[in-house]
């Protein structure tokens, strides 16, 4: 799923080919795509681009008008910037936001249709699409660790919970903790004062960097081959290689379709973390460290 730093490059790409044109024409090839009835699209074509905002993982078109497009591409949802009037000839294509000079197109892979867009009128309906988490890049110390110690959760599950925190995800998140040297199963209201500061720090380096680093692969031109796995990432999506800091290998929690990638000499003391399913079918046998 993209998430902040990926959402932010599409968000400058988004900026720098439509802020201050006009949108002429919504098409929409899904009708699952369309979460909302008020205000219809119709009344969306022939404003113009104002601004765009970052909502979490969403991505917000906001027009003249005081009117918005809010769009949240889940986990298999792409954009792509093509030629005026592109066809939307094939399943994958669910939407077209046309301009006079080209296409913003909205795609998802696979067969489940999770991508949505919402139309919204004015600063409440903008609001309320909201889920009310912090940005990890705009808040300071206290108030990331108020947002953190809210609940008491599984470090992985706090700053993925969009309800605390605005736009991190599971790529990033593995990313953060393997940063900060803290276990993913960690509770969130039992860390040290000295803990929370490490997670502070590595959160804002942590996406600051990938931000950054997206800008520069994309090196101006509209971002393609947006994944959440990366070569230079440190842990996720890395099982069973090296961790560039030490050199183990790089362990994994699976939950549903989900994953989570740690290190466990440089986060856990060396200690396996149980894996549901593996931790299950191996019982007493299910090694409990690096060394077993």
């Amino acid at each position: 799923m993209p998430e902040l730093p990926d959402i932010t490059v599409y968000v400058e790409a988004l900026e720098a080919r439509t802020a201050g044109k006009v949108l002429r024409k919504v098409r929409i090839n899904n009708p699952f795509l369309l979460r909302s009835v008020d205000p219809p699209l119709v009344e969306c074509e022939g404003k113009t681009v104002a601004c765009y905002r970052r909502l979490g993982k969403r991505i917000a078109m906001g027009l003249s008008g005081d009117l918005w497009l809010v769009l949240h591409l889940m986990i298999a949802g792409r954009l792509h910037w093509k030629r005026k009037a592109a066809a939307l000839n094939n399943r994958r294509m669910l939407a077209a936001f046309d301009f006079d000079d080209g296409s913003v197109v909205l795609t998802e892979a696979g067969t489940e249709r999770r991508a949505s867009l919402f139309a919204a009128r004015g600063g409440a309906g903008l609001d309320a699409l909201r889920r009310g988490g912090i940005e990890p890049m705009e808040a300071t110390q206290a108030e990331f660790e108020r947002a953190l110690r809210r609940e008491n959760h599984t470090l992985k599950r706090s700053l993925t919970d969009p309800d605390l925190f605005s736009g991190i995800g599971n790529a990033y998140s593995d990313e953060i903790l393997h940063r900060a040297q803290l276990s993913p199963l960690a509770m969130s209201q039992k860390l040290s004062a000295d803990e929370v500061a490490r997670l502070y720090e590595a959160t804002r380096a942590s996406l600051l960097e990938w931000t950054e680093r997206l800008r520069v692969e994309a090196a101006g031109r509209f971002p393609e081959g947006v994944t959440a796995f990366r070569e230079d990432m440190a842990v996720h999506g890395k099982f069973g290689k090296p961790c560039p800091v030490c050199g183990a290998k790089v362990q994994r929690i699976r939950y549903a379709s989900n994953e989570t990638n740690y290190c466990a000499k440089c986060q856990t003391g060396g200690r396996i973390l149980a894996d549901r399913a593996m931790s299950r079918l191996l019982g007493k046998d299910f090694p409990r460290s690096l060394e077993d």
